[in-house]
């Protein structure tokens, strides 16, 4: 799968993505990304890919021309339209279906805002979606970016070593994960739930149900109300 990032600080993704499950993916050859800097798409001898809003008012928005020139060298030549995402604060919170969803693509461009935003133009032209990783507000898209490209690449064929594992995660049926034990059995006089130990299978997936629902409606009781609306 191949992502493309247009960033204007493209250094920032350089320690997320040499270390661990994303790193083994690139180096598999699993997923590929491309890190384009928005500044290189500039004409002036300032690099300059911001300016003051239109109407007045604080923060700066990015400009659409170095946006425009960026996109367009990434479509260029493209006989089929990969999917283009904005991160943005003003998207649709990002979730677990959305990674499925993703996932099953080919190519896929992500865009990262910055500043107070960026101009309307180039989101009416070439944005498919936009999307948001919470309800708050980061001074850019570049960590969201990360976020989206973590949660997709490990839902890769080949991308971790037990694919069962993956589909066994929290929201994968609509509840959080109960708690997990490993070894030692007993430590500092805290033992493991005997049941995990049983080796009976069939009272131990019980038990994981009935801490998963604990766990979901200690933890996100909006979850656990709209699951139980379901069953």
């Amino acid at each position: 799968m191949l992502f493309q990032i247009i960033t204007a600080f493209p250094g920032m993704f350089d320690g997320v993505f040499s270390q661990s499950i994303v790193k083994r993916a690139l180096d598999r050859g699993i997923a590929k990304i491309e890190l384009h800097d928005l500044r290189r798409y500039t004409r002036d001898k300032h690099n300059t890919i911001d300016d003051y809003q239109f109407g007045g008012g604080p923060g700066m928005v990015m400009k659409p021309e170095p946006l425009f020139r960026a996109m367009e060298f990434l479509l260029n030549g493209l006989n089929y339209s990969p999917k283009k995402i904005l991160m943005s604060a003003k998207g649709k919170s990002f979730n677990q279906e959305t990674a499925d969803s993703l996932a099953k693509l080919d190519h896929l461009i992500l865009v990262c805002g910055h500043y107070k935003g960026i101009d309307q133009r180039f989101i009416d032209r070439f944005i498919d979606e936009e999307i948001s990783i919470g309800d708050y507000v980061l001074s850019g898209g570049e960590i969201p970016a990360m976020c989206v490209v973590d949660s997709v690449v490990r839902l890769l064929p080949g991308a971790i070593s037990d694919p069962e594992s993956a589909l066994t995660d929290s929201f994968r049926n609509g509840l959080l994960e109960g708690p997990l034990y490993t070894r030692p059995e007993n430590f500092r006089g805290l033992a493991a739930p005997e049941v995990l130990m049983s080796g009976h299978h069939a009272n131990i997936e019980k038990w994981r149900r009935e801490k998963a629902m604990e766990s979901t409606q200690n933890l996100r009781p909006d979850l656990f109300e709209d699951k139980s609306s379901i069953e």
